[in-house]
């Protein structure tokens, strides 16, 4: 990233362009790599992962940006308007459905002994804690399934950390329920799933934390996020 020291603030400053950049690639590969562990597809991609498994005509990345085309529009009706930068984040988030499809294409080679899953399993959880704490400051459109519960927790003034960890019960609920009772046995679901969705809310805000101490975020967009 280009970084220099914000003098004022003694803060690196950091575009937020190359962050989103940066997020898009992370995000999609954590959730790709979580999948390969066999622990379980991450909370925020569970949803696609059932449809994908349940209707295989699409692809998880092209259900992916489905899914977060109705979360956009789901934020759009609670606020009771039409919100531009809802769509660019739309935008954000048909690239991120591509990169999920990029690193489904080659995560095969990854050799997968037990010890490593249990590594993937770390370094995808790392990865999308990391990922999402940096889309909530970029100050740039982020995808769908990190800026929903960010706008949601603003709409409803409840602590983004709740909101973020009742999301992702929801979507393993629908998960479990769609395949459970569409292919017979539940799928995609499994420990480090649940793990994640109860302890990656706040995960995510501890990490939001450090990072408000150490970095400012500017973009081009910045007056508008």
């Amino acid at each position: 990233m280009n970084e220099q020291k914000n003098e004022s603030t003694n803060l690196i400053t950091v575009r937020g362009e190359l962050a989103l950049l940066l997020i898009v690639i992370m995000n999609s590969f954590g959730v790709v790599l979580m999948l390969y562990s066999g622990s379980g597809i991450s909370a925020i991609s569970s949803v696609p992962y059932a449809f994908s498994e349940v209707f295989p005509q699409l692809t998880l990345g092209t259900w992916t940006y489905l899914f977060q085309g109705l979360l956009i529009l789901s934020l759009m009706i609670l606020r009771k308007k039409f919100v531009p930068s809802y769509l660019l984040s739309f935008v954000v988030g048909f690239f991120f459905g591509i990169f999920i499809d990029v690193h489904e294409a080659w995560i095969q080679v990854l050799p997968q002994t037990i010890p490593l899953r249990v590594l993937y399993f770390v370094i995808s959880y790392i990865v999308l804690c990391l990922g999402i704490a940096l889309s909530n400051r970029c100050k740039m459109p982020i995808v769908p399934t990190d800026l929903f519960p960010r706008e949601l927790s603003v709409i409803i003034k409840v602590p983004y950390s709740r909101i973020k960890v009742s999301f992702d019960v929801i979507c393993l609920m629908v998960t479990a329920l769609m395949t459970g009772l569409i292919l017979g046995h539940i799928k995609g679901l499994g420990i480090g799933t649940v793990l994640a969705a109860f302890t990656m809310g706040k995960v995510i805000g501890w990490i939001g934390e450090q990072m408000d101490k150490k970095l400012y975020f500017v973009s081009i967009m910045e007056n508008q996020f």
